[in-house]
């Protein structure tokens, strides 16, 4: 926070309020703060309070909680597309990986597991051609040999932690797959801390704890209306689980270390091609003889399409997400997903199922954890973002800018 002062007074909303009296209007490129809330009687700590909460709702913060809401209607949209393929006769996990890449486990629980992958391959030919476009070809080579090692790490555990995932569903019930979940969670706490030294204000882990509670309640509503499935290897379940979802967490805090310094058509359409890569060579030796046995019907390709473009959206917003919030933020966002996914269930596919009474109040509960998350600390605090182009590449841009330099001087 800068020392210079804004030159207006500190905000006060009466003369008998200390309210905001350390508050400052930030300056352009200053982070703000929220109003301090005062003790000294009952209705100024009323009216303080009020306005702490008024700080949060900013048009960032808003942006952040929409986004989050959109990430997650785009989770639910995949597991109901992949439900539909799996019930005629298309399972083909990897494969399905090449098409599409969305670095996410994905799960409904009111219909069992699904064989959510990612969206690769429509990541590779959208993003990877604009690299491209924007980079040259001698620029997009010199960002392969120099950098292109990093986002092979980042798209091999993107890949092998969404496979662990889809088979931890195989092994395990339902009741570990939902708690274990929640493990991606500190895991990308913990890294973005490792990164980016983010520091967690204990409101932070306090909106974490709700926003898991609401998780519990989902959990407790599954096994009171006997949801679960019976378990045919526990421990290996669990144990693909937890890796899967410590390989998640390092994903997206990873990406949005990577998003916050570098352009997103760069980072993205990376993850794409070098998943594509990846999911091709896995797809070729797990699921070659699968693929004859598969329907190729209509219907499939278009259930294809409408998860390509539910996970091509998702794979676009969450680094938007990232910067506007935090990766944390977006995998607490993720928990409103089977809400959605009820929603669905009920209104779509599954007309005679009634809805446990414990749905509606965890999706509240999630909200309000995301609300709280932000009490304290603002979304601005959440991680230093300085987006530029490799040193070592000219862009289109400045390619222009240096053509019309040298005009200029020409002319002169």
């Amino acid at each position: 926070m800068s020392s210079i002062k804004d030159p207006l007074p500190p905000y006060q909303p009466d003369n008998k309020s200390s309210l905001a009296e350390d508050y400052v209007v930030p300056l352009p490129g200053e982070q703000p703060i929220r109003p301090r809330i005062d003790y000294s009687s009952v209705g100024a700590f009323f009216s303080s309070s009020w306005q702490h909460f008024a700080s949060i709702w900013t048009k960032r913060f808003i942006l952040s909680l929409l986004a989050g809401q959109v990430v997650s209607l785009c989770i639910t949209c995949t597991n109901v597309t992949t439900e539909e393929l799996t019930s005629r006769n298309w399972s083909l996990p990897t494969t399905q990986t090449f098409f599409l890449c969305a670095s996410s486990f994905l799960y409904m629980h009111t219909c069992g597991p699904t064989d959510e992958p990612s969206q690769v391959f429509s990541l590779f030919v959208i993003y990877t051609p604009y690299t491209i476009y924007q980079y040259g070809f001698n620029g997009w080579f010199k960002m392969l040999y120099r950098d292109g090692w990093k986002y092979i790490i980042l798209a091999a555990c993107d890949v092998e932690g969404n496979f662990l995932v889809v088979k931890a569903y195989e092994y395990t019930n339902l009741l570990s797959c939902m708690l274990l979940d929640a493990w991606a969670i500190p895991v990308c706490m913990i890294v973005s801390f490792a990164y980016m030294r983010t520091h967690f204000h204990w409101t932070q882990v306090l909106g974490v704890l709700i926003c898991v509670a609401g998780l519990g309640l989902l959990v407790a509503s599954d096994q009171i209306t006997d949801k679960d499935w019976p378990a045919l290897s526990k421990r290996k379940g669990d144990a693909f689980m937890i890796v899967g979802a410590t390989l998640y967490g390092f994903t997206n805090a990873t990406e949005e270390f990577f998003v916050r310094r570098s352009p997103l058509y760069e980072v993205v359409g990376q993850l794409g091609m070098w998943g594509t890569i990846i999911n091709g060579i896995q797809a070729s030796i797990l699921e070659h003889k699968k693929m004859k046995e598969t329907t190729w019907s209509g219907t499939n390709i278009g259930l294809l399409f409408a998860y390509t473009a539910a996970m091509f959206i998702l794979y676009t917003v969450a680094p938007l997400l990232y910067r506007l919030a935090s990766s944390t933020y977006y995998n607490l966002s993720l928990l409103s997903s089977d809400f959605y996914g009820l929603l669905f269930g009920t209104s779509v596919r599954l007309c005679h199922y009634k809805p446990y009474w414990l749905y509606f109040p965890s999706f509240a509960v999630v909200i309000v954890g995301l609300i709280v998350y932000f009490w304290h600390s603002t979304p601005e605090q959440q991680g230093k973002t300085e987006i530029r182009a490799p040193s070592y590449v000219t862009t289109r841009g400045e390619a222009r800018l240096g053509d019309g330099g040298a005009q200029d001087g020409s002319s002169a």
